[in-house]
């Protein structure tokens, strides 16, 4: 697994579970699927993402978008 699937499956479990507790706890949670978006968003167009850098730290290897 590259870097790029790594951002992307750790992001959409972050979402998934931060609308999964808006719906049973607390609405406030949409406050974090909103930050995660907007990551997302920004990282497609400045290819920043501390994720990514913490995963190129320990050696995994880039994908296309992250290098």
């Amino acid at each position: 697994m590259n870097i790029d699937r790594f951002v992307f499956a750790v992001a959409g479990f972050f979402i998934l579970a931060s609308v999964l507790l808006s719906v049973y706890h607390s609405h406030n949670w949409l406050w974090f699927t909103g930050f995660v978006g907007a990551n997302l968003f920004q990282a497609a167009f400045t290819g920043f993402c501390p994720l990514a850098m913490l995963l190129k730290a320990t050696g995994i290897q880039p994908g296309h978008a992250f290098k």
